[in-house]
């Protein structure tokens, strides 16, 4: 009696688990277009990739690189494309995985996102400035050894996130499992609540629709794949972040959050030290200071990009 009761329980946590799943994707329904441009279809080895583009197209071309984590999209970008898009021909492209993109179940590495970072700038743009945040700063560093970029402005670019756990992607890319975990590592609250600690100095800045949108972003159909493999650590490069930025010839500025405590002002000085870079520190900013600030980002693009006329 006893076996057949838990048995009974367990069937039927499953089948919770199986009926809340299947919810959570019906009410996320399909991503709207976040941006204000012409929305466009890039096709890399087999998977639809999506992105905008906005501004004159006789206009230096800008490449806009969002982050990893569950719920990026190009929508970190939403408070900057119009604002660049006047003296800019802007790209904002969903990576492969995220967005509004396509998100094959495969395993995702950092050479696979600097292969499309690569290949997208060469086929899509013409020496584009680069404009990377996080994680995909360093997809970026890659794909610039065998890339034309104008320059890079690298935000809080990391080259170390966890130690490498593939255990992780196993079980997040399990069916029943691996999708009620990963839902509720992707829910509302753990979103928002990554945005208050992580994304944001000021949680008043955090408008409840970028949230809306994170989530529903993470709730697409094979949304977990791609956040598994960051999860796992195993979209961390191969190489020293600081080495490859000493050693690379194409132009590069850092942008810091002054408070960010994920990748701390430190890293971006011992980065900046080692490579003999600038640095540029926003200040009551964290991890997205391009997010919470955008004019204050744009001013500085303003200031510093070769060849760029913006007026704030």
């Amino acid at each position: 009696m006893k076996a057949r009761t838990v048995l009974g329980a367990a069937l039927g946590t499953v089948g919770g688990a199986v009926l809340g799943n299947r919810l959570l994707k019906r009410r996320a329904g399909d991503l709207e277009t976040p941006l204000v441009g012409i929305e466009r279809t890039y096709r890399w080895r087999g998977i639809e990739t999506q992105y905008t583009v906005a501004g004159d197209p006789n206009d230096p071309d800008m490449l806009l690189l969002h982050g990893v984590y569950a719920g990026a999209s190009s929508h970190e970008f939403e408070s900057l494309v119009d604002r660049l898009a006047e003296n800019y021909h802007v790209y904002a492209v969903d990576l492969p995985g995220f967005g509004r993109s396509e998100r094959p179940p495969l395993v995702y590495s950092a050479t696979l996102y600097a292969e499309f970072v690569r290949d997208f700038a060469s086929e899509v743009t013409d020496a584009p400035i680069v404009v990377a945040s996080s994680l995909s700063g360093t997809f970026a560093v890659e794909a610039a050894d065998e890339t034309d970029f104008e320059c890079l402005v690298l935000i809080c670019p990391t080259g170390e996130t966890a130690d490498e756990r593939p255990w992780v992607r196993t079980l997040l890319r399990t069916p029943i499992v691996g999708t009620t975990l990963y839902n509720l590592l992707a829910s509302k609250p753990s979103i928002r609540s990554f945005y208050d600690r992580d994304g944001y100095y000021d949680s008043d800045r955090i408008d409840p629709a970028t949230v809306r949108y994170a989530w529903e972003s993470a709730h697409q159909p094979g949304a977990r794949y791609a956040p598994a493999s960051f999860a796992a650590g195993t979209l961390d490069p191969d190489f020293d972040l600081e080495t490859e930025l000493a050693a690379l010839e194409t132009p590069t500025t850092l942008v810091w959050g002054r408070d960010a405590e994920l990748v701390p002002l430190r890293d971006g000085r011992d980065l900046a030290a080692a490579a003999d870079l600038d640095l540029v520190v926003i200040d009551y900013a964290t991890q997205l200071p391009h997010a919470e600030h955008p004019d204050k980002f744009v001013e500085y693009l303003s200031a510093e990009l070769p060849r760029a006329d913006i007026e704030d």
